[in-house]
């Protein structure tokens, strides 16, 4: 078990997933505090890095592309205070994190993970029932139903169109983005067979949003609720959570190449230069890949290589 406190709150991972727990410190974005605990299974993953800065530093996740509703709506448009998978590594802690990524990448390495883009969420997306302000509007979603309702200072066009509502069923997709420079912002819900041709202060499908204060990070938690819900924009499907691993299929040669494996990777003792162990775990690796090493050859493998790395630390 691998766990890193600091004031944007607390990470730990368990081997299968990263379990993201935000901070309650005033500092902490409101966006992160909303969308709350957080499980990020291995299979979500691409990768993680740690930067180091003079004061401490930053540890990122890398998730797979399409994996989460909120990286894939917000299309990285989160401000680094507001992004959940990111979290700022006080001076004392620098060693911890190098750790925390090192052990997340070993676990993508021996799982052998997909680190390609997903073809459905793999992450569930914000709870709901979920309000949102805008500058001209409020969307509320209760996770079946989008509704619309308009400030006294929205356009005369909004106005006209008057209080709106969207089934899951009637949408295509949910578009959300922030203001750049003087330009405004919007949260859009596109219902099927309609192209937007009118600017969000116009559009009656869509709520304007200037700037990104902390409050209006619920903007984006609803989008993600909403396209959490919607098929999967590569068309793969809806949200679920899958392995991410290829089968394995075992032969009279497993147990051989197993224990060889293993006696190799046991018998270095703490002295192993971490290269060679590395090189071990990609061979192990690619025989399970392959179909050489069963599910359980490959776990008594596994078993023994981890040992000796701890060994060789």
């Amino acid at each position: 078990m691998a766990e890193l406190m600091g004031r944007d709150g607390t990470w730990s991972f368990d081997g299968e997933q990263v379990r993201i727990v935000p901070g309650r410190d005033r500092g902490v974005h409101r966006l992160r505090q909303d969308l709350g605990e957080i499980s990020v299974p291995l299979t979500a993953l691409a990768g993680i890095a740690y930067e180091p800065a003079r004061k401490g530093g930053r540890l990122r996740l890398r998730l797979r592309d399409g994996a989460d509703p909120l990286l894939y709506v917000t299309g990285g448009g989160l401000p680094d205070d507001a992004n959940p998978y990111q979290v700022a590594v006080d001076p004392d802690r620098t060693g911890v994190a190098e750790y925390f990524a090192d052990e997340v990448r070993r676990s993508l390495l021996l799982d052998q993970v997909d680190t390609g883009p997903a073809d459905r969420y793999l992450l569930p997306g914000p709870a709901v029932p979920l309000s949102a302000a805008g500058v001209d509007g409020t969307a509320t979603f209760d996770g079946q139903v989008v509704h619309l309702e308009w400030r006294w200072n929205t356009t005369e066009s909004k106005k006209q169109a008057g209080t709106r509502s969207f089934a899951l069923t009637e949408l295509e997709a949910v578009e959300w983005r922030p203001a750049v420079g003087l330009e405004s912002g919007y949260l859009r819900f596109r219902p099927k067979g309609h192209t937007p041709t009118l600017k969000p202060e116009y559009d009656p499908n869509a709520i304007e949003l200037w700037g990104f204060k902390k409050e209006s990070g619920q903007t984006a938690l609803l989008a993600a609720a909403v396209a959490a819900r919607l098929p999967h924009p590569s068309g793969g499907g809806r949200a679920g959570v899958g392995t991410g691993r290829g089968p394995g299929v075992g032969s009279d040669a497993a147990p051989a190449a197993a224990a060889a494996l293993e006696k190799g990777a046991g018998g270095t003792g703490g002295g192993e230069d971490a290269d060679v162990l590395l090189r071990r775990l990609r061979e192990l690796g690619e025989l399970h890949q392959s179909g050489i090493l069963t599910a359980e050859e490959f776990a008594a493998a596994k078993a023994a290589v981890l040992k000796s790395f701890h060994g060789a630390g």
